[in-house]
């Protein structure tokens, strides 16, 4: 498995498109994994990164200004992954920021998915 500081780095084009055909090859995986680890509790290693992602993306909004990045093009976005990747300490200090709502965020989904299942078995 591959470490966030791994899917940190700025991608090439090529590295792009396998990165596509590996996810879509294994779509069905991907999907089964997600679905279970839904129904538990996100350990603190993965809530701070759910709050490193938060604030990364803060940040992209901030630097892309109102624009989608889905709209720029290669050469654009590995300048952008690498402005982001320059500015680590920024996204660290936000993320901490961040990280109490994303642990009331899981609490509460948590809290529903115990509602619905009680609701279901009654």
């Amino acid at each position: 498995m591959k470490t966030v500081e791994e899917f940190r780095e700025a991608l090439t084009a090529k590295q792009r498109i396998k990165r596509k055909q590996t996810f879509k090859k294994n779509k069905a995986k991907i999907m089964r994994g997600r679905e279970k680890a839904a129904k538990k509790k996100a350990t603190p290693e993965k809530l701070k990164a759910r709050a490193e992602a938060g604030a990364r993306k803060a940040l992209e909004n901030k630097l892309l200004k109102g624009k989608s990045k889905s709209d720029l093009s290669f050469s654009a976005k590995e300048k952008l992954e690498k402005k982001l990747k320059k500015k680590g300490g920024a996204i660290k200090r936000i993320a901490k920021k961040l990280l109490p709502g994303v642990r009331k965020k899981d609490a509460a989904k948590l809290q529903k998915k115990t509602e619905e299942s009680t609701i279901n078995e009654a």
